[in-house]
């Protein structure tokens, strides 16, 4: 494995322009992002024929799909090649293997391929883009830890349940239980602290002081006989009011309180004045303004959501679920975990996440289609082999990119195929899950409740592969595909 992913990393350094034309270095589940200093020097075509490349996406990070496992020791071996810790940056924006001393006589080729950079970011730049990344670049970090601790939440679930119907007893147990309701409480509990320090470090601010906004929107220390009113309506304010979104709006503002604070502080002082002033001001800020105006957001969102999944049923089931995939392939999803979040901390579980996860079994049907209707196209099937186990555990990337999306037609019916498991999560109701993270299989142990909304999932997450699987196999393919002329 150690050989194959030093030549991956290699070769990806091939096409890219080399160690000297990226900045930056960064991975996520599946992909590593990727600060690239002279597009022209990227070579699309030999990066995504690159054996391993599931697929290239093209942002103002080039994004690269390896699949999970694989891309953090690939993004961990590039990271070692250059000589940096993963995710440096260098401030100047030099090449990672360069230091500022050694590109003294370089200023006007680093001038013109930031101009030239710059000048391909801005039209290829998308609305909502930025905010978009910027979403992503704060949940992503925090998704093994809504896996892991999500998880123990729901096994813990499940043994409480079997300790109430008296299936399992004793003290035991029930000290498992407590020690897995522990473990999720210190992800969810604590959530908007994460959210504070991760914004901050996405926005340029100081991280601790990010976190601090974030434990603010706790209220931990309101007096209960004196709770501060909402400005707006009267009534006392409510921890967690405004949620995520919250957060992420406040440490937004304090990121460039406190960047002016800096220009205008003197050097001496600047270490006590500007935090003192930053909280204080954004404190204040967060708690009568932002607190009740950001809860309002939400209380929307999760209002709308509410009721369109319980007008809409079926149909608004195959609505969200057949266009989650393109949702994805264009970054839009990212837009819906501050949504998920707010499902989960007002009603204690999300049922968005388990009609969304319905297109991920439309892929894995797609691509089980596929392997069997395909099987002269020896390239397609080595790459169904490698994405489709990671797919049936909920992880669709490698297979929207490496398989689906490159040949069109299949796409469009893992699409639909998620819209059928969706519309039979909209029909069957009362599914939903305590965390976020993962979806096909991985997803079963979030349901809440188990039992009855368990077995609905499943029935739902079969219907969706049946559908991917009938609809690609009949209509998902031509002969191009079927003999190999394509991919």
């Amino acid at each position: 494995m150690a050989d194959k992913v030093t030549k991956l990393a290699e070769e990806i350094y091939e096409h890219v322009g080399g160690v000297n034309n990226v900045n930056k270095i960064v991975n996520c589940m599946t992909r590593i992002r990727m600060g690239v200093i002279d597009d022209n020097e990227v070579d699309l075509e030999g990066l995504k024929a690159v054996d391993g490349v599931m697929g290239v996406v093209e942002d103002e990070t080039l994004q690269i799909v390896l699949g999970p496992g694989t891309v953090s020791k690939v993004a961990q071996k590039m990271a070692d090649m250059a000589g940096v810790e993963l995710g440096e940056e260098r401030p100047d924006g030099t090449p990672l293997e360069e230091s500022p001393s050694e590109t003294s006589g370089k200023e006007d080729v680093n001038a013109k391929a930031e101009e030239v950079h710059a000048e391909v970011k801005r039209k290829n730049q998308k609305p909502w883009s930025k905010v978009l990344r910027s979403i992503a670049n704060i949940f992503v970090p925090l998704i093994p830890a809504f896996v892991g601790a999500g998880i123990i939440g729901g096994i813990a679930s499940v043994l409480t349940n079997m300790l109430e119907a008296g299936t399992i007893s004793g003290n035991v147990w029930v000290n498992i239980v407590s020690v897995g309701s522990i473990i999720q409480s210190g992800v969810f509990t604590y959530l908007v602290i994460y959210v504070g320090i991760n914004a901050a470090r996405e926005f340029g601010a100081s991280p601790s002081l990010g976190g601090v906004i974030g434990g603010v929107t706790m209220l931990t220390g309101m007096s209960e006989d004196l709770p501060l009113p909402n400005i707006f309506t009267g009534e006392p304010l409510a921890e967690g009011q405004g949620g995520v979104i919250g957060v992420i709006i406040a440490v937004f503002l304090m990121a460039q309180v406190e960047k002016w604070l800096h220009k205008v502080v003197p050097d001496a002082v600047d270490i006590i004045v500007t935090p003192v002033l930053t909280l204080a001001a954004m404190g204040v800020v967060t708690i009568f303004f932002i607190m009740p105006l950001a809860g309002w957001i939400s209380d929307g969102l999760v209002g709308g959501i509410t009721w369109v999944l319980g007008v809409g049923g079926a149909f608004s089931g195959f609505v969200l679920g057949a266009l989650f995939l393109p949702m994805v392939m264009f970054g839009l999803h990212q837009i819906l975990t501050p949504i998920h979040l707010s499902l989960i901390e007002t009603y204690g579980s999300t049922t968005l996440l388990p009609i969304l996860a319905m297109a991920g079994a439309g892929q894995v049907g797609a691509a089980f289609a596929l392997w069997l209707r395909c099987r002269n196209n020896k390239r397609l099937t080595e790459m169904i082999k490698g994405a489709l186990p990671v797919g049936i555990l909920g992880i669709g990337e490698p297979l929207i990119y490496g398989v689906t999306l490159p040949l069109g037609r299949p796409f469009i019916t893992a699409c639909l195929g998620g819209g059928i498991g969706g519309a039979v999560v909209g029909l069957l109701g009362g599914v939903g899950s305590i965390s976020i993270g993962p979806s096909g299989l991985a997803l079963i142990p979030l349901i809440s409740g188990g039992g009855v909304p368990m077995i609905n999932y499943v029935i739902s997450l079969i219907a969706g592969y049946i559908g991917g699987f009938v609809l690609t196999y009949f209509f998902g393919t031509n002969e191009d595909i079927r003999e190999g002329r394509i991919i």
